[in-house]
């Protein structure tokens, strides 16, 4: 089970990093998790230069995909050579977009009439794609979902466990996660954004695909 999370340049290192961070307490055999990358290495809006662990040609193959926000996006958007290597297929992948992210969702034509989520900041982009914004930390349907704000990549990564491992196995992430002294509160409220969006039965079928 791959799931990859695209990480472009001038990247977010809140959504990249937390989202690989709380996926990988999932220890199933076959689980990975990869930041996939346009280049070898890409620098964050702060200056942290990663690696890439996978390409952005492996992350249309994957089982599911984070697209993750950053300072470039919209010029990542205007560029068209870029933006064809995206051959993202939501019915045979979970796709989840964060913050600017959701821009990137909208111009791959993968939201349809679905409301999103996604920062203030990039909002006025989203909308004048055609997509209706609505306040909330995360949103999914079906086999799409986005989130706003930086630290609501707890709710992407924790939706992507749900729907691939279980209702469980999400808790079990967000709890070794949460802080000491609020960890039942912190997964509950974590967990009643989620659970909502994962009775779907592609679930099964992508869990039985692995």
């Amino acid at each position: 089970m791959h799931i990859a999370i695209l990480t472009f340049e001038g990247f977010n290192e809140l959504d990249s990093l937390i989202a690989l961070g709380i996926l990988n307490r999932v220890k199933t055999p076959g689980w990975r998790v990869t930041l996939s990358c346009p280049a070898a290495s890409v620098t964050s809006m702060n200056g942290v230069t990663v690696h890439a662990q996978s390409s952005l040609e492996e992350a249309c193959a994957a089982d599911a995909v984070i697209i993750g926000s950053g300072m470039q996006t919209r010029e990542i958007v205007g560029t068209p050579e870029l933006m064809a290597r995206l051959k993202l297929d939501p019915v045979r992948q979970l796709i989840g977009a964060q913050c600017s992210g959701t821009l990137i969702l909208a111009k791959l034509g993968l939201l349809g009439g679905v409301p999103a989520c996604t920062d203030l900041i990039t909002k006025p982009w989203v909308q004048e794609a055609g997509i209706e914004v609505i306040d909330r930390p995360f949103y999914a349907q079906g086999n799409v979902a986005t989130a706003g704000g930086c630290l609501a990549s707890q709710y992407l990564a924790g939706w992507i466990i749900a729907r691939l491992e279980g209702e469980e196995a999400a808790r079990n992430a967000l709890h070794y996660v949460a802080p000491v002294g609020e960890k039942e509160e912190y997964v509950a409220r974590a967990m009643g954004n989620i659970v909502p969006a994962t009775n779907s039965p592609r679930s099964e079928q992508i869990r039985r695909s692995a």
